[in-house]
């Protein structure tokens, strides 16, 4: 025989109910992530030259911050290049920046101020070296520079510790046998295409947008250089971190004219310090990983960007905000 359930006061009823809603919240306060916490305040980030791929990606990167911590606010400061975008971490005057691997390690075989402090966020994308010229150009090789007027980049800039140390391994003196240029790539297609330099070195993602319209509006070819591999590992130091790489065809069409070019390439480092706050560190790393794609529709080098090389950061160790990051996507 069935018999009634006892009637629940109102009383009892809410206390049920009250007690429910605590067991509630202390399942989704056990859920949630642990020692998250959504960033705030300025971050300083150092690009590189007006026009260059590193001032391109990094306003798209704010872009794509704004959207992930929208209380974090970024100044972008232009910069000769690696060299100098280092420095302005190492001693406190940026905050992130982007830098080439042999700069980085330049920057620390030196001893300079704060080299100790720098950690790295991810490895970016590669830098690819560029020799530009005129496609009627009687320059084939590094050692047809002699006596050529050749822009080399600026005096703080990754492309000036590049270009040096190719002419070296090509036998040449950065400084007796060519006549030196200090230019950016913000004007070395201008005077390319005036005949005030015969050639100009350049290191960046590709395709550089001021490579690719220079060969639009001019005929340029680019010269190989991945035969001097094995010179540049001789040098020792900071020349272990170039390898030989090919440009595909299709990354200056009308300069390659449907032909690859052997040459060299260096990785790329976001940079920070140990100092940098781990929260704001690791969801920039995070925003980083996640926006390659959509920043590669401007910048297609971001699209080489990959989860599972970006926490080799060598030669700099992991930021432990970084770290944090990496283990909390490990699959």
């Amino acid at each position: 025989m069935l018999q009634a359930l006892p009637h629940l006061s109102r009383r009892r009823a809410l206390q049920g109910s009250t007690a429910a809603f605590v067991v509630l919240g202390l399942l989704l306060w056990w859920l949630l992530p642990m020692g998250e916490s959504s960033p705030s305040g300025r971050m300083a980030f150092s690009t590189g030259v007006r026009n260059g791929v590193y001032e391109r990606y990094g306003e798209l990167l704010r872009t794509a911050i704004s959207q992930d911590m929208p209380e974090v606010e970024v100044a972008l400061l232009n910069s000769q290049g690696s060299q100098q975008n280092i420095e302005r971490v190492a001693t406190g005057k940026a905050d992130f920046t982007i830098a080439a691997a042999d700069a980085v390690e330049t920057y620390r075989l030196e001893g300079a101020s704060g080299a100790d402090r720098l950690r790295g966020c991810a490895r970016l994308y590669d830098d690819y070296v560029q020799l530009v010229v005129p496609r009627g150009s009687d320059i084939h090789s590094v050692a047809d520079l002699r006596d050529k007027r050749v822009a080399v980049g600026q005096g703080r800039s990754g492309v000036r510790l590049i270009a040096d140390r190719v002419l070296d391994a090509a036998g040449l003196d950065p400084v007796k046998d060519i006549e030196p240029v200090s230019a950016g790539i913000d004007t070395m297609p201008g005077l390319l295409k005036d005949g005030s330099i015969d050639a100009f070195f350049w290191s960046g993602g590709l395709p550089t947008t001021s490579v690719r319209e220079l060969s639009e509006k001019m005929d340029i070819r680019l010269v190989k250089l991945g035969y001097l591999v094995d010179r540049l590992h001789q040098q020792g130091g900071a020349s272990r971190y170039y390898r030989a790489a090919t440009m595909p065809a299709d990354a200056y069409p009308e300069a390659q004219q449907g032909s690859a070019v052997p040459t060299l390439a260096v990785a790329n480092l976001l940079v920070t310090t140990d100092q940098a706050d781990a929260d704001l560190t690791a969801g920039l790393t995070r925003t980083v990983i996640d926006s390659r794609d959509h920043i590669g529709d401007e910048v297609h080098a971001a699209q080489l960007v990959d989860l599972r090389t970006a926490l080799f950061t060598d030669p700099l160790p992991l930021h432990d905000g970084a770290r944090r990051y990496y283990r909390s996507v490990k699959p």
